[in-house]
């Protein structure tokens, strides 16, 4: 069985990471892929599970050294995933999942059209503004720019493998919806 390259995306604060976390939980083959920033960690964030916490300065580094499979700039801080990763998850038969915004996802699929993407879409926009004010740690001003995004974001959906929606209240419904597109996936090879 080849292993996928899985790429999970969606608006900012739909759940993404939560979902991949339960989804690594009943999926003993799939490996998440932690992503490199420049932003300081959240509070319980630790750094090389929950992302690998760089200085502007090591990041830009990283990108001239050809180390990022893809990278972009998103609220004012940059995120990549490390390629090396990726390609030693693939060459071991782990299945990969990278978590990442909607330019990093149509990135991946540039230069792996082979790769899965599922887009993560919230029950509806008042869940969404929900589920970013629960996060807290953004001030007003953040919090409108997230949600304009987000409904700019939304607009890519279509442009996804599938759709997956997260509604705050059914995790365990999206894991499901993801982990049997993942298995249909599989089942193609």
């Amino acid at each position: 069985m080849v292993p996928l390259l899985i790429v999970l995306s969606g608006p900012s604060g739909v759940g993404k990471d939560t979902l991949i976390h339960k989804l690594l939980l009943t999926e003993p083959k799939m490996r998440k892929i932690t992503t490199v920033t420049t932003r300081a960690p959240r509070p319980g964030e630790v750094d090389g599970r929950d992302h690998y916490f760089v200085s502007l300065d090591r990041f830009h580094d990283l990108i001239e050294e050809g180390a990022l499979l893809e990278h972009a700039r998103v609220y004012d801080n940059w995120y990549g995933v490390p390629k090396a990763d990726v390609d030693d998850s693939i060459r071991e038969g782990w299945d990969v999942v990278l978590r990442t915004d909607i330019q990093g996802a149509a990135s991946v699929k540039a230069l792996a059209p082979e790769a899965l993407t599922i887009f993560i879409s919230p029950g509806d926009e008042s869940d969404l503004e929900k589920r970013i004010d629960k996060r807290g740690a953004v001030d007003s001003e953040d919090r409108d720019l997230r949600l304009k995004t987000a409904r700019e974001e939304m607009q890519a959906a279509e442009s996804f493998d599938h759709v997956v929606v997260n509604p705050e209240n059914d995790l365990d419904t999206a894991v499901e919806s993801v982990r049997r597109i993942v298995e249909e996936e599989r089942g193609r090879d």
